[in-house]
């Protein structure tokens, strides 16, 4: 029987304890200790594998199979990257070793988008690896989302050799000088005695700081013997619990109290609480709004659900906030592109630099929702608001009259309405969901209607494009039973189409819905709205159906709404990469 360990308090499940497989728990299980999610959990050992690293004096290891070694310990699954000269040594260590994956890429940039959405969706570190030079640069997009999502993710970098360092060497850069304004940590390994300390210490920082590490490793070092002895994880984390006293939680649970027209803001950091976040709106008779990151912490069928806040946000959202006299918001970064406005609030958030981050705050709680929704719970009074249910239903029902005429099955080409009403209808309740930059992710984060069950990938502040094809591959390596879905556009899949390939090689059953109008949908619609021309946003596209074929994979084309259903289910039923090429209107606002 297996054996899991949760990462923030060293909590072990074991299964042969428990009588049931950690795999078997619900999403929604939390650690008994200290209330982390599910996530939290890595694999520890099974059967008569669970004991102590061996610890053999003397063996000839290289640097490089030392510092394997010390990720698999620390919980380290994936690593994502390109072979190159001067990484060769640590490729080859993770070739020497069975309990890590390597998953070779088409380009670097796609290595670190996916362990970026790693850290996003398992909230564990992956690692990325690439060469000294090109390969470490072409990092930079990738490692910028996982900074400014907060994703915990370790990137390896080759360099030159030590005594080549300085005097400008082939393919040598300042690589310290580069990784320092996107890490929490950065070093290089200029020696063997350095190996499993500085391994741990970024794999540390990156948890704790919710951030990149990085470390640079000369090509001699990387092949140097080295007798160090692998760390255990055991006792090295600290328990992250957080919480307030009872005078701030008291003040909230009166500011809740005395409010007559209270509204939940939910952000992306009150994912897995979406349970207390339901059982406080039901309980003060309040509606639930999110942040677009937030979508899918309750399920949005929910009669409190009101739709998504923001540019993306639904009618229903926006006048209840705007008539609000209290905002409950719990772990909301306060985005420009999520418009929250200035209110009297009660706030909670583990990041000490989001509390008041815009406006004052009257009741700010730092610490973990999973602590302190519960006490607020406990302190609060039952509500009755009858007429203020009337208005919430009524305002939600009118939403959905708006998304439900909105998507016309008759039109041709095919409106991204009636696309996200369809895909709304086939995808599994478990599905994870990966969306890509554009104009898609408009239309997703307005029309869809998301189950607490489905899981949403996306990237958040960098907003780069190219990020859901990578991310889904991620979302099917981590969760090989579950459905995954890519909504994406012709302009942000072409810049990634390459791994399209990757999924292929290595047989992921990913579902790729493409929204092909060929053009930079988004631009053209912001191009008009600054009252500029029209301008060099039309695209010159390949058969995207063609090219998922020729890949390996499965492509379908849509070109008719009739067409859409069929083509949507026999994606989902595939055992292949599938790519349906669904063709659609650029003009949708016209």
């Amino acid at each position: 029987m297996a054996k899991y360990r949760c990462t923030v308090c060293n909590y072990v499940y074991d299964e042969e304890v428990e009588d049931v497989k950690f795999d078997e728990l619900p999403e929604n299980w939390r650690c008994p200790v200290c209330n982390s999610p599910k996530s939290a959990f890595v694999f520890l050992c099974e059967g008569e594998t669970c004991k102590e690293p061996e610890k053999a004096e003397g063996e000839k290891k290289t640097v490089s199979e030392i510092m394997i070694a010390q990720m698999v310990e620390w919980g380290v699954k994936y690593v994502f990257g390109l072979p190159g000269t001067s990484s060769l040594g640590v490729v080859d260590a993770i070739r020497k070793n069975d309990s890590i994956q390597y998953v070779q890429v088409r380009h670097e940039q796609a290595a670190a988008l996916m362990a970026s959405a790693y850290g996003k969706l398992t909230g564990h570190v992956a690692a990325c690896l690439t060469i000294a030079g090109p390969g470490a640069t072409n990092l930079a997009t990738g490692l910028y989302d996982a900074k400014l999502d907060h994703a915990p993710v370790l990137a390896l970098t080759g360099m030159v050799k030590r005594q080549l360092i300085g005097p400008g060497s082939f393919q040598e850069i300042d690589q310290h000088a580069f990784f320092d304004p996107v890490t929490v940590f950065n070093k290089t390994l200029m020696s063997e005695d350095q190996t499993t300390s500085l391994t741990t210490l970024a794999i540390k920082h990156a948890l704790l700081d919710r951030g990149v590490s990085h470390i640079g490793i000369p090509n001699d070092v990387q092949k140097k013997p080295c007798k160090g002895s692998v760390i255990s994880f055991k006792d090295r984390m600290p328990n992250q619990a957080i919480l307030q006293p009872e005078v701030l939680v008291k003040k909230a649970a009166k500011l809740i109290n005395d409010a007559k027209r209270p509204v939940v803001v939910a952000g992306f950091g009150a994912m897995g609480h979406g349970d207390k976040l339901l059982e406080l709106a039901e309980k003060i008779h309040a509606p639930i709004t999110t942040t677009f990151r937030g979508k899918g912490v309750i399920d949005e069928y929910n009669e409190l659900y009101v739709g998504s806040h923001g540019t993306i946000g639904s009618t229903a959202s926006a006048e209840l906030v705007q008539k609000a006299d209290l905002l409950i918001v719990v772990g909301s970064s306060f985005s420009d592109m999520t418009q929250i406005p200035e209110k009297k609030s009660v706030q909670i958030d583990i990041d000490p630099l989001m509390i008041a981050r815009r406006y004052p705050v009257e009741a700010p709680l730092l610490g973990n929702s999973s602590e302190l929704l519960p006490r607020i719970l406990e302190s609060v009074e039952r509500k009755q608001r009858p007429e203020y249910l009337k208005e919430i239903a009524a305002l939600k029902r009118s939403w959905l009259d708006l998304l439900e005429e909105e998507a016309d099955s008759s039109t041709s080409p095919l409106r991204p309405q009636y696309i996200i009403k369809v895909l709304n209808e086939k995808l599994a309740d478990d599905a994870i969901i990966s969306l890509d930059v554009g104009e898609n992710g408009w239309w997703f984060g307005r029309n869809f209607l998301m189950k607490e069950t489905q899981k949403l990938l996306m990237s958040g502040y960098l907003a780069t494009m190219g990020f859901g094809l990578p991310a889904a591959i991620t979302a099917q390596l981590v969760y090989p039973e579950r459905q995954v879905a890519c909504i994406s556009g012709d302009g942000g899949f072409s810049m990634v189409m390459g791994e399209f390939m990757t999924a292929c090689k290595y047989d992921l059953p990913i579902n790729l819905f493409l929204m092909d109008n060929r053009q930079l949908g988004m631009i053209m619609q912001e191009q008009k709205v600054e009252n500029y021309p029209n301008w060099q946003t039309d695209l010159h596209n390949c058969d995207f159906a063609d090219y998922a074929e020729s890949c390996g994979g499965v492509g379908i084309k849509v070109e008719n709404p009739e067409e859409l259903p069929e083509a949507v289910y026999n994606a989902l039923n595939s055992d292949k990469p599938v790519l349906v090429n669904i063709k659609t209107d650029p003009r949708r606002f016209i």
